[in-house]
């Protein structure tokens, strides 16, 4: 059986771990990602149970070719499967379609407001981050017809603070926009910092006029059996690597 979390989202929706699927190895279980070396049939097996988890048929759960950067496509008819476009958030007033985030660190974040009819996900590094990708993503919901004061986002399972050392570079980036932002950081080993990747998203989103924002509580690089994670692989020496999937759906 799959196992998600949920927040107080005013959509179906569930921020999938990596149990319940039939993935084996590196990826066991539930791997949702086309783009790696696992087996296709199992992927999509995978992404199959994630989506009648939330209600929606397999065929219209929809998924992109993720670049870290800050577009958005707004859906009005489904694709095939591994057949998305290159952007990191997705919104849609189509009801019936599910919308999927693969991450193994980076922040997924959902997005609905439930008057207008409207859900948005996003996949956000810090990277997207600073680049204004949850801010993209809030106003192609607004051109969709929802409300910032009727948005509801939830902040999913990612890297968190303890887990996530960083250099001068990132720090710089985040700084150069706002130097308040530095409240997002806390003092690590010298010429290190611990960057609170969830906060910096949740205050993001907050700075939209978003209405509420949740933050699920947990770490993906310190819970081996619960996640995957980019940052635990790369310390462990490399390989291949699963990623979790994230998704709403009206």
């Amino acid at each position: 059986m799959t196992d998600a979390l949920t927040t107080r989202l005013p959509a179906r929706h569930g921020f999938f771990t990596r149990r319940g699927g039939v993935s084996e190895g590196p990826y066991a279980s539930l791997n949702c990602s086309l783009s790696g070396q696992d087996r296709r049939a199992a992927v999509l097996e995978n992404r199959a149970r994630a989506a009648r988890a939330v209600g929606a048929e397999p065929a219209l759960l929809l998924g992109l070719t993720q670049v870290h950067g800050a577009a958005v496509i707004t859906v009005a008819a489904p694709w095939a499967a591994g057949a998305g476009g290159q952007a990191d958030a997705m919104v849609t007033d189509r009801p019936g379609l599910a919308l999927g985030i693969v991450t193994a660190d980076c922040a997924p974040v959902l997005l609905a407001d439930a008057a207008a009819g409207v859900v948005g996900a996003a996949h956000a590094g810090w990277r997207g981050a600073v680049g204004g990708m949850l801010e993209a993503t809030v106003a192609a919901m607004l051109r969709l017809g929802a409300r910032p004061e009727r948005i509801v986002a939830a902040v999913g399972p990612c890297i968190g603070q303890a887990s996530y050392e960083v250099a001068a570079d990132l720090r710089d980036a985040v700084l150069a926009l706002d130097a308040a932002d530095a409240r997002w950081f806390a003092d690590g080993r010298p010429g290190r910092w611990q960057f609170d990747l969830g906060g910096y998203c949740a205050a993001r989103l907050g700075g939209c006029g978003v209405a509420a924002v949740e933050r699920v509580a947990a770490d993906t690089a310190a819970e081996p059996e619960r996640f995957f994670s980019h940052r635990r692989r790369t310390l462990a020496g490399g390989g291949v690597i699963g990623h979790q999937i994230s998704v709403v759906a009206l």
